[in-house]
């Protein structure tokens, strides 16, 4: 099954003449573990919301993924021989909404960690108000040693720790290697340690040991702590002439090289772009175990008292009646206000309307009036809240709203100051770039904002 990927992979990598191989080479045998044995998802309906996520963090290894759809019928084999072709369905980064089975745009690294996060999020909440027959899905994502070097990942991951995000598992690329060569040339931290800090369970696995990979994925399901799974694997594996180092990642892919792997496979005969059939039926019957799952989902959902419910706030709409009231809300007024204060008194009428908004501050909530007086704060022991003290923390804030928003089922907001979005800008454009339906309350937004100085003045964001 690994073996399928890996040809497809360094078939399209080199057909594009384009792309990135070392990643697709060296984490084929967690991925082939991980869809084989574990995640839930269907072919006939990708959006089916108690899916499992899997995010592909470190983006620039699409082609792993791509094969896999391929595998599994998502998309076609003409769609692998497009790969970074213009127009194509199998863009060089993976894009929300270009290709089915794609959960989140990724390719700045770190931004898919922080995503996930706030799937994991979005799962718990609906878990607690839909209940467990209907929301029970895992998060999994898929990162490399520059997504944890990135600092969006220490915030995204602190957070996660002190919620508790006990679905959430990241399998961790551990090749110690990057462009510029060995990691250790820019980076001495202990991975291991540093999570652990953060309250997540660690494990660290031989990534291409399939028995060592399978034990450590059934045991981070069954914990109420996030994990992380650190897979020591080979670059670039089976590339006998560049594995273990930089030139594995997207240096010049040559035929020479793609034969070399082919011969290392044991494929050294076979053709560009063909599957074996006996690759194929395995990935036909992992098709099959997940279309099974899927429908017994769907039998059982049908007689939850929810499922109504659950439909309804997974669309992306609000009624029209949200609107009914809203100038008497505001018509006896009578005085001039700051316009922070205008959004908590309208937050006040809305929140009490579309009960799946989720707000949230990075610790500005006072100042930025996110938080209705009805709302209570999600904690590790209880999601049934609709409130998110992020913390200091506003790139992984706005992260996590897009993931919240990929996942469905909740409208998030998040406040800052104006200034202060610069911090959140990496997200908002992959927010935009997803056209999510995602909100962002950035308050102090003028230079009117005098006492506090230049530094909290949003002078160029105005321009």
């Amino acid at each position: 099954m690994a073996s399928a990927i890996r040809l497809l992979s360094i078939d399209a990598i080199q057909n594009a003449a384009s792309g990135h191989p070392g990643m697709p080479l060296g984490m084929a045998d967690v991925a082939a573990v991980l869809f084989s044995k574990f995640l839930r998802f269907s072919v006939q309906n990708p959006n089916w919301i108690n899916r499992d996520r899997l995010v592909m963090s470190n983006g620039h290894g699409s082609m792993l993924i791509y094969s896999i759809l391929h595998l599994l019928g998502y998309i076609s084999i003409d769609d692998i021989k497009k790969f970074r072709q213009l127009h194509s369905i199998t863009p060089g980064h993976p894009e929300y909404g270009c290709t089915p089975g794609i959960e989140a745009t990724t390719g700045p690294l770190g931004q898919g960690l922080g995503c996930a996060v706030g799937m994991a999020i979005a799962e718990r909440m609906l878990a607690q108000r839909f209940g467990g027959d209907l929301i029970d899905h895992y998060t999994y994502v898929m990162a490399g040693d520059g997504c944890l070097i990135e600092g969006i990942s220490h915030e995204a991951a602190s957070l996660a720790g002190h919620l508790g995000l006990g679905k959430l598992i990241v399998l961790f690329d551990d090749n110690g290697i990057s462009i510029d060569g060995k990691i250790s040339l820019a980076s001495s931290d202990n991975v291991a340690a540093r999570f652990a800090s953060y309250g997540w369970d660690v494990w660290e696995v031989d990534g291409h040991d399939f028995g060592h990979v399978y034990a450590a994925i059934a045991s981070a399901r069954e914990t109420n702590r996030p994990s992380i799974i650190a897979c020591k694997t080979i670059i670039g594996k089976f590339m006998r002439s560049k594995e273990n180092t930089s030139a594995a990642h997207s240096w010049p892919f040559t035929p020479a090289d793609a034969q070399e792997v082919r011969e290392s496979l044991g494929r050294g005969e076979s053709k560009a772009f063909e599957v074996s059939t006996d690759a194929s039926a395995l990935w036909k019957e992992v098709r099959e175990r997940a279309e099974l799952e899927y429908e017994s989902w769907l039998s059982k959902s049908e007689q939850c008292d929810k499922i109504g419910e659950l439909n309804a706030a997974i669309t992306k709409g609000v009624p029209e009646s949200v609107f009914e009231g809203l100038d008497e809300h505001f018509r006896d007024l009578g005085f001039a206000e700051a316009t922070r204060k205008s959004f908590g008194r309208a937050l006040e009428f809305f929140s009490q309307r579309v009960n799946n908004l989720v707000g949230g501050s990075a610790d500005l909530t006072s100042s930025n009036n996110t938080k209705a007086s009805w709302m209570k704060p999600i904690t590790k022991e209880d999601f049934s809240g609709s409130y998110i003290h992020y913390g200091i923390r506003e790139h992984a804030m706005a992260a996590c709203m897009n993931g919240m928003a990929l996942h469905a089922g909740v409208i998030p907001y998040g406040g800052t100051f104006l200034v202060f979005s610069d911090y959140c800008r990496p997200a908002i454009r992959l927010s935009a770039l997803m056209a999510l339906q995602a909100i962002y309350v950035m308050t102090h937004d003028s230079i009117g904002v005098g006492e506090d100085g230049p530094t909290h003045q949003p002078v160029e964001h105005l321009a």
